[in-house]
């Protein structure tokens, strides 16, 4: 890569218009003393944060030849090693001589394109007058490559798919209290959000382009973050399993089974495969993984893991009407919209299940999306009740869509799905 090839790059960033954003429930911290680090699934919003800080410092004062904003998957920019790293401010001082000892605002997306990145990023906090942002779709932007080389000099956030507040805030959907005509409105914006998820783009794009949104987004995740990142040679059968994590979420997953099935289809894979593709897409941040709530690790191993996928929209990509399963996709809603604030979550199964809880016993959740069959809410009567006897001095949460109201007069604890999500 030569100087000039940069030195465009950097022109056309500086001198092009910044787009417009929606302001997020995240926001990027200025003036920290550390590289900011975004992790989270391609396409979440990881870009426009940045915009939106950039458009913040534009109004604070700060001119646009102060920033720099660079895409490490700019065709233009690849392929780049380690040794093109160091052209990068050396070809923006050459076009901007004036901010030579002027503080800049370098941000840098999908970094794990460039690598020795962060050994670069290190060095220039140490000796340079820069804030330095960087966003990655893998995690081990998290657990490895910030905290890692940067030894404390880094903080990292993860950024989700829209919740479900943000998701309103994108359609224009007031939120008004005790409002009966605004609760109904609440509540099919909520059916449409399990519908079509929480990507930026998707809840923006006419509903019949939507399919065709996901199916690229599915495409360019399967390739671009798995395999190509990890040299991925049976590609048909990591289709297979993402295809299956979509078509499965809040479901249990047994290695065994899904290796049993996958050797009747005709597939000759090793358990240790499977595992092994598995925690790709866990480190895409396409899918995660809940162990049952067990003090011993060895119970934890050999029990089937929950799984859950990063957004409810996806699973269209693998089913024809994404109307069905609603049940589920609430489940997954109601995981995500708790995963935000904290980790360590769990599930836990025995002649009852609780579909979340977390590591200590400090709270438990069940969801339900249709209150209205006696056996339906016989089971999550005992479910809630196994909980209350599990862990006495915790509040559990009961999380519903459809019901009836003798049926809520019978369960403790309720609050409606739309109520909930909307919560801290």
């Amino acid at each position: 890569m030569n100087s000039d090839n940069i030195k465009y790059v950097i022109r056309q960033s500086v001198e092009r218009k910044l787009p417009q954003s929606v302001a997020r429930e995240i926001k990027l911290p200025m003036g920290t003393g550390k590289v900011v680090g975004l992790a989270g699934v391609r396409r979440a919003g990881k870009t426009f944060l940045f915009f939106h800080a950039m458009q913040l410092l534009l109004e604070m004062g700060v001119p646009h030849e102060r920033m720099l904003y660079l895409n490490f998957e700019d065709d233009r920019l690849q392929p780049i090693g380690v040794g093109d790293l160091d052209l990068v401010l050396r070809s923006y001082r050459e076009l901007y001589p004036d901010s030579i000892g002027e503080k800049i605002y370098l941000f840098l997306d999908e970094v794990q394109s460039a690598p020795g990145w962060e050994l670069w990023a290190r060095r220039l906090h140490d000796t340079e007058n820069l804030e330095i942002f960087v966003t990655g779709s893998s995690s081990q932007l998290l657990a490895r490559d910030l905290s890692t080389a940067l030894r404390g000099r880094s903080i990292t956030f993860e950024v989700f798919p829209l919740s479900f507040r943000e998701f309103l805030a994108f359609r224009l959907i007031p939120i008004v209290e005790a409002d009966a005509n605004n609760e109904s409105r609440l509540r099919a914006a909520l059916v449409e959000y399990l519908e079509w998820g929480g990507f930026p783009e998707i809840v923006l794009a006419d509903e019949a382009l939507r399919p065709l949104i996901l199916e690229e987004y599915t495409s360019l995740m399967l390739y671009r973050d798995i395999v190509e990142r990890y040299g991925v040679r049976n590609e048909k059968l990591m289709r297979e399993l993402l295809r299956h994590a979509f078509r499965n979420t809040a479901s249990l997953l047994n290695v065994s089974k899904l290796h049993r099935d996958l050797a009747s289809q005709g597939y000759q894979v090793s358990k240790n495969t499977l595992f092994e593709y598995l925690g790709y897409l866990e480190d895409a941040f396409l899918v995660f993984l809940l162990p049952i709530q067990e003090l011993s690790i060895r119970k934890q191993a050999h029990n089937p893991k929950k799984l859950h996928v990063i957004d409810m929209g996806l699973i269209s990509a693998f089913k024809t009407h994404p109307s069905r399963d609603l049940g589920h996709r609430l489940e997954t809603a109601v995981f995500l919209h708790r995963r935000r604030r904290c980790k360590g979550l769990c599930y836990y199964a025995d002649s009852v299940e609780i579909d979340l809880c977390d590591a200590e016993g400090q709270e438990f959740f069940n969801t339900c999306w249709d209150l209205g069959n006696p056996e339906t809410l016989d089971r999550e009567l005992r479910a809630m009740a196994f909980g209350a006897k599990r862990w006495p001095s915790v509040k559990g949460h009961f999380v519903y869509h459809e019901y009836r109201q003798q049926s809520l007069e019978r369960v403790s604890n309720c609050v409606p799905a739309w109520k909930f999500l909307l919560g801290e």
